[in-house]
């Protein structure tokens, strides 16, 4: 029996049929001569930013930012929920997401919320509009 210690040896894989030259190594590290610029954007900007693309990332809050943004006066959250399947605690979720990401705002009249699309929303409704076109 034939004892190899393979530690001895080492393991190197040839991937190339050695007509190829190795890229030399630069020593002041791969992109030295190049610049890059600062981000344009600052962490509250894109904080910001990622807050109102989450909130538009669903198609049900899509279609509600829509709904609320075709009606000129407030619309209250009964008559939003006629509009869709899903059933009031999750409409009220959906309303709370687009009101935190600045996209939508409310009223309380009484024990009803009536809500309506800002600046911002109907802005932000035509941008994502724009991209599929």
């Amino acid at each position: 029996m034939t004892i190899i210690n393979v530690l001895r040896y080492p393991l190197v894989m040839e991937t190339s049929n050695g007509a190829e030259k190795p890229l030399p190594v630069q020593e002041a590290g791969c992109c030295a001569s190049e610049t890059v610029g600062a981000a344009t954007l600052d962490p509250s900007q894109s904080d910001m930013l990622a807050e109102r693309l989450k909130a538009l990332a669903d198609p049900t809050r899509l279609r509600m930012l829509d709904l609320l943004t075709r009606h000129s006066a407030p619309l209250c959250v009964c008559e939003i929920n006629e509009h869709f399947v899903q059933r009031q605690p999750t409409i009220s979720h959906h309303l709370r997401i687009l009101r935190q990401a600045g996209l939508i705002d409310c009223e309380k009249r009484g024990v009803w919320a009536y809500y309506w699309s800002t600046r911002a929303g109907s802005e932000w409704l035509a941008a994502m509009r724009a991209l599929t076109l």
